[in-house]
């Protein structure tokens, strides 16, 4: 018996491994995440029944132990130099001018990657396992942050190599949509922002407690493998090679130049379409291939001379504070806003600046007249740096003690950063709170942009979300700019956003510290609206990363009355109030997986996804050889590329639909 249960923990434990690899490091996945969610949960179900077969490379334990009282000082095998930088191309021709004199005529290739905008680790490796990582620090010594690296899902825990232990480099970042929710978050907390996605991977990695750290999917990329200090292969790219093939996440964005040339068009290349990244980068980095070379030409005491940043202009550009007005959002919060002379910032012209409250003006010392410093990074609104020169006739800006849509108190709790209006009948809430709940990740409620709620509510028309369910085609048609066939999309949009699942619609009633991930998992916990509804705070409390502040926060929503009375016409509407994943055994997709990509015409991608499931099919994120289908509606992406490079049917609606029948 503890034979065949130790086999079986094996088996899971490779099989997570594995999909570990093709979801986080390969973006391949080939299960959806409620399976990959059943394997862990029987491989944790199995290690709680037998403690004597948990391992501290088993996936289980990424995230455990328990808050630590500070970091220990390590110092690192061999120094971990930062790098010289080149700040336009004559900067970068003069490196290589003294990269070709210093090697004396000898031919030589340069290795030209992204420079990612995060923090240098060092990770240790004994016998395949993760022994030590270690913050860069000061390049000589380091601090010990092995328990928060566990939890990085790119950072393999074991590795299959010969090896019996060497050291790999890397870098950690945080990608630019978990930077936006992190602070987003925070906001709604009113704590202060993180100033860019650097600063919040270095934050997140050096937190005291690693479920903290594990919540703010954070990302390794390796660049570097060693041992006893020394690189291990003959060349850098034979390296990033070596890297990939041992599992570990290696930038794909890279190049083997054989001149100078090669490296600028590759460096014009990205500043391009840098933009199109998922994480912020501030230029390339160009290292001399060969290690032999790389001694050759040797280094200072800071930096190597084989090696330099080639850096991109910073996306950044001062202009005047004409006005600070505020901004009402659907919890309340008051936000202030810089209106700004518009000026051009990385290519996009910027007029407004997001100041976040009051403790952020007063920090950077702000008032209206001001010259200020802003920056554009990513897709991240647009903020103020600092200010630069004050201005002749400045006047500093005031939190108005009304808000300023519906003249209604405003109040700041001790503690929090943020004010808010506490009218709940105020128009802005209102209106925020509708745009909300039509969102993506929400109801998923096509059409309903600012202007057609802005009618909606000036009209009297819809008073709060439930009213959405009670328009008709009547109704819509009176409003500006508004014809039969829009409307009557905008009523077919609004009756398929219905179908959405409970986690879904929990995230929709915007209750304030309640997302999207803590709503799918007190869905999951509980299994019904009326659950969570009824739930005391004891109870919210014993679902993963739900504390004291959230299950105040949610038992306040639903103490409420008319928030109750919301509830009820919701469910009197035909909501989903409760969650079950239901995969048909024997159904005609069983076994069969399928990619969906584009914009199909009637369904909704949660929608196809939740017909096929129901149908025993399943839904991947990327199409592999493992797909069977792929189900192409208006505008695919690379997604319908690869699948007719791979030979992977392709069907449309109609032909999915007729599968199902």
């Amino acid at each position: 018996m503890s034979e065949s249960v130790r086999q079986r923990i094996e088996h899971l434990r490779d099989e997570i491994r594995r999909h570990e690899y093709l979801y986080y490091v390969l973006d391949q996945p080939e299960i959806t995440d409620a399976e990959f969610d059943r394997l862990v949960r029987e491989l944790q179900e199995l290690e709680k029944a037998h403690p004597e077969f948990v391992t501290p490379d088993s996936p289980t334990q990424r995230v455990g132990g328990k808050p630590r009282e500070g970091f220990v000082k390590v110092r690192h095998s061999s120094p971990m130099l930062s790098l010289d930088n080149a700040l336009n191309e004559n900067e970068f021709r003069d490196f290589d001018r003294r990269v070709r004199e210093g090697l004396r005529g000898e031919p030589y290739q340069y290795v030209t990657e992204l420079k990612l905008d995060g923090l240098s680790m060092a990770v240790h490796y004994r016998d395949g396992l993760v022994s030590r990582a270690i913050t860069r620090g000061d390049g000589a010594v380091g601090e010990d942050v092995t328990d928060n690296a566990r939890t990085i899902h790119t950072l393999p825990l074991r590795v299959k190599s010969e090896l019996p232990a060497f050291e790999v480099r890397g870098e950690v970042i945080m990608h630019l949509r978990a930077f936006e929710r992190l602070n987003a978050e925070r906001a709604a907390r009113g704590l202060p922002l993180y100033a860019n996605p650097r600063n919040s991977a270095a934050g997140s990695l050096r937190v005291l407690e690693p479920a903290i750290t594990a919540s703010r999917q954070l990302e390794y990329y390796a660049y570097l493998l060693l041992v006893d200090g020394q690189p291990y292969y003959e060349t850098h790219w034979e390296c990033l090679e070596a890297l990939a093939r041992l599992g570990f996440k290696v930038n794909k964005n890279r190049r083997l130049c054989n001149n100078v040339d090669d490296v600028v068009a590759f460096y014009r290349e990205w500043e391009e379409k840098r933009e199109t990244l998922a994480y912020e980068i501030d230029g390339v980095v160009v290292k001399v291939n060969a290690i032999s070379q790389q001694r050759k030409l040797g280094s200072t005491a800071k930096a190597p001379r084989w090696a330099i940043a080639f850096k991109y202009a910073a996306r950044q550009a001062e202009t005047v504070i004409d006005n600070i007005e505020v901004q009402v959002g659907r919890t309340g919060t008051l936000t202030p806003v810089a209106h700004l002379r518009p000026v051009s910032v990385g290519g996009v012209t910027v007029a407004r600046a997001t100041l976040h409250n009051e403790d952020e003006i007063r920090r950077l010392g702000v008032e209206i007249g001001d010259t200020v410093l802003i920056e554009r990074s990513g897709d991240v609104i647009p903020k103020v740096v600092r200010v630069t020169k004050q201005g002749e006739h400045r006047r500093p800006f005031q939190m108005p003690k009304q808000c300023p849509v519906c003249g209604g108190d405003v109040v700041r709790q001790p503690g929090e950063a943020a004010s808010r209006c506490i009218n709940t009948n105020c128009p802005a809430r209102l209106k925020e709170s509708i745009l909300h709940f039509a969102s993506r990740s929400a109801m998923g409620i096509d059409g309903l942009g600012d202007a057609l709620v802005d009618q909606l509510v000036d009209r009297g028309m819809v008073r709060n979300v439930a009213d959405l369910f009670d328009l008709t085609v009547e109704d819509l048609t009176k409003l500006d700019r508004m014809g039969t066939k829009s409307a009557k999309k905008l009523i077919d949009n609004i009756e398929r956003s219905k179908h959405v699942p409970l986690p879904r619609v929990l995230n929709a009633l915007g209750i304030p510290f309640v997302g999207e991930r803590t709503a799918a998992l007190l869905a999951e916990a509980f299994g019904s609206l009326d659950a969570i509804a009824h739930a005391d705070r004891e109870e919210l409390q014993r679902v993963e990363e739900v504390g004291p502040k959230v299950s105040d926060s949610i038992r306040r929503f639903f103490d409420e009355s008319h928030n109750r009375e919301l509830v009820e016409r919701l469910r009197a509407a035909g909501l989903q109030f409760t969650y079950e994943v239901r995969r048909k055994p024997g159904g005609k997709l069983e076994g069969k997986t399928f990619v969906l990509t584009g914009t199909l015409p009637n369904l909704t991608r949660e929608e196809a996804k939740s017909r096929i499931e129901a149908a025993g099919g399943t839904v991947a994120g990327s199409v592999s050889r493992n797909t069977d289908y792929v189900v192409a509606g208006e505008n695919p992406g690379s997604k319908l590329d690869k699948a007719r490079t791979l030979g992977i049917p392709v069907i449309d609606e109609a032909a999915l639909l007729e599968m199902i029948g």
